[in-house]
């Protein structure tokens, strides 16, 4: 669901030359003219970048291998983006379905559980209009799995153009880090994540589902560390709002959402994801829907920021 070549897959071999290995396969660009083939699966640079700099974050905190709870969040938050990594690649080499991914990325719960009570989590929810809900325990076993696992298959739903995949996580995390006192926790992941968003929005690279679902575990787990969860919540509204109506677009209609591509636009003839109905029959170019999608995240985030703040 994340990118525009998963239909591709079976073409993998067919575009390799006889004899030689491809690390990084080349896949077809669907929302270019001509499909021009395309580096897939750099997410896992973000992976193995992000694993390196949270160890050695956890060894310069802790080089007498004294370990407190505050100080296990390095290697928490780097066991969840390893899982996120490596559930991606086994999309990407057996292509799941969606009954296996919705649910696998609860695996990664059981470390941020074994946290939050270690550290005594605050278990309650400051909700505008609503008040503040204590969940109690309920809060370590049922809310954060719940974030665990919806933020990561809807940011996996949300992609399928250059930078869709990249750039709006991004800003999503910025707003995280504006607001948490680790914010040195994110801090290398970001800048790396930045570069492969910046190849990615040139349509040098894709980060297939290694990235994207590595970078939904990391926004969710980040959150849960942080205890953002009500800026997290506002911040992935759009991203709710996409994966709920695919969702029901699948179950009342059996058919997934689709666009046309034709003279360097996109174009859609219903509204069954955010993308399809920025382009419902108004046809405009890759990079205009990434840029207005990236807005409407970037609205939401600001005021998710804000409502934390005040």
């Amino acid at each position: 669901m994340t990118t525009k070549h998963t239909t591709q897959r079976l073409d993998k071999q067919a575009l390799a030359k006889p004899g030689s290995i491809h690390v990084f396969p080349k896949v077809p660009d669907q929302h270019k003219i001509g499909q021009p083939l395309t580096r897939n699966g750099l997410g896992v640079l973000y992976v193995l970048f992000t694993t390196i700099y949270l160890f050695l974050i956890y060894f310069l905190n802790n080089p007498a291998g004294i370990t407190t709870p505050i100080s296990s969040a390095p290697l928490i938050l780097a066991a969840c983006i390893l899982f996120g990594g490596f559930m991606g690649l086994l999309d990407d080499w057996m292509d799941l379905k969606w009954r296996y991914k919705a649910f696998m990325p609860l695996i990664a719960a059981l470390p941020l559980i074994s946290f939050a009570q270690a550290i005594n989590a605050r278990t309650a929810i400051a909700i505008p209009l609503i008040g503040t809900i204590d969940f109690g325990a309920s809060y370590f076993y049922i809310i954060i799995p719940l974030i665990i696992m919806i933020v990561t298959n809807v940011v996996n739903m949300l992609g399928g153009l250059n930078g869709l995949e990249t750039v709006c996580p991004a800003i999503v995390i910025v707003g995280l880090i504006a607001l948490s006192p680790s914010y040195v926790l994110m801090v290398g992941p970001l800048i790396s994540w930045l570069i492969l968003a910046y190849f990615n929005v040139r349509g040098k690279i894709f980060v297939g589902n290694s990235g994207s679902f590595a970078i939904g575990i990391t926004i969710a787990s980040f959150a849960i560390v942080s205890d953002l969860k009500l800026s997290l919540l506002i911040s992935i509204m759009p991203y709710i709002f996409n994966s709920s109506i695919i969702l029901l677009a699948v179950f009342f209609t059996k058919k997934r959402a689709s666009m046309n591509f034709e003279n360097g636009k996109l174009c859609s003839t219903h509204r069954k994801s955010l993308v399809t109905m920025l382009t419902y029959n108004h046809p405009l170019t890759e990079r205009q829907v990434v840029a207005v999608v990236a807005a409407i995240i970037a609205v939401f985030t600001t005021l998710g920021v804000i409502i934390q703040l005040f």
